[in-house]
């Protein structure tokens, strides 16, 4: 069963943010790196998504889609995708030299990814997808 993008920031937004009272056997560093994961797979799946809404062809090379994003969802949409999706990347990597990810800059992440995850849900902008003539 796959989970919904949704679902996935839900359960980022868990394990950032503990209920008062609840104890917790994971760090907090382990918590953000989790969190950071959750967040790509959520990221990754709305970007498959509205590629696969868009132009279907799209869909198979990453980093083609992170390339033209800016063709048909704007400017800002794929400059803000392209820096979330590369901080997640990053904090989603364990090595043993570097500090986990704090979970304060992964909540902001969380914050931007769900802006992110409504705006690449909305119809994609035609006016700036290039025509045949333009090419």
């Amino acid at each position: 069963m796959k989970a919904s993008p949704e679902t996935l920031v839900t359960a980022a937004a868990r394990l950032l943010l503990c209920e008062p009272g609840t104890v917790n056997t994971l760090a907090p560093g382990l918590r953000a790196r989790a969190a950071a994961v959750l967040l790509r797979m959520a990221l990754d799946q709305t970007l498959d998504a509205y590629w696969q809404r868009v132009t279907p062809s799209m869909t198979r090379v990453g980093k083609h889609r992170m390339l033209c994003l800016e063709w048909y969802a704007g400017h800002d949409t794929a400059r803000r995708c392209r820096t979330t999706w590369s901080a997640l990347s990053a904090a989603c990597h364990y090595h043993a030299y570097e500090l986990p990810p704090a979970p304060a800059e992964i909540h902001t992440r969380l914050l931007e990814v769900t802006a992110l995850l409504a705006a690449l849900r909305a119809r994609p902008d035609t006016a700036s997808v290039p025509t045949s003539a333009e090419t």
